[in-house]
């Protein structure tokens, strides 16, 4: 019997053991941020609420205001007013945005949509497949993107009306 109570604890014991390493590990020895500034911006193709296809690499040429999203997210409910208002100013400019709406409905989504008057394009990662190529933890994440398709610079969290067209600037073209 009390082998028995041995041989137990000592297996409680080990997965303990393995499930620490494990956790050990992977929190610091391993690469969170699957895209960094300087990579390129992986490929996607994700639709629209129309149907529509956008893939990425289309956008060549451009500077691309990749951003990441929910309508839940208290801080993209305040900077989505703002990209609206620079779209207008930068898509002449050779500045695209495209928001990633991360897992939810399109009901939910298109009803943001016309709530916040948004006038660039939005497309749905419904399983999340894009968000984890990017390795997206906090929304919003937004990634600036070069003409050449290159990650100039990587924002997580609210920004700013200003800070939108900085951004904007940054990548124009």
């Amino acid at each position: 019997m009390k082998k028995r109570r041995l041989l137990i604890r000592t297996i409680i014991l080990s997965v303990l053991i393995a499930t620490l390493g494990y956790t050990l590990y992977t929190n610091f020895f391993t690469d969170k941020e699957k895209v960094k500034e300087g990579s390129v911006a992986p490929d996607f193709v994700l639709t629209d609420l129309d149907g529509k296809k956008h893939q990425l690499s289309d956008l060549k040429g451009k500077g691309v205001f990749l951003n990441f999203w929910g309508t839940w997210c208290e801080p993209c409910k305040r900077e989505m007013p703002y990209m609206a208002n620079q779209y207008k100013n930068y898509q002449e400019l050779g500045v695209e945005i495209l928001a990633i709406n991360v897992g939810e409905s399109n009901l939910t989504v298109s009803n943001f949509i016309k709530q916040y008057n948004l006038n660039f394009p939005v497309v749905m990662d419904k399983d999340s497949q894009v968000l984890n190529a990017y390795g997206v933890k906090p929304l919003p994440t937004t990634f600036l993107i070069n003409k050449d398709g290159k990650v100039v610079k990587i924002i997580t969290g609210s920004m700013t009306e200003k800070m939108v067209r900085d951004y904007m600037e940054l990548i124009k073209p």
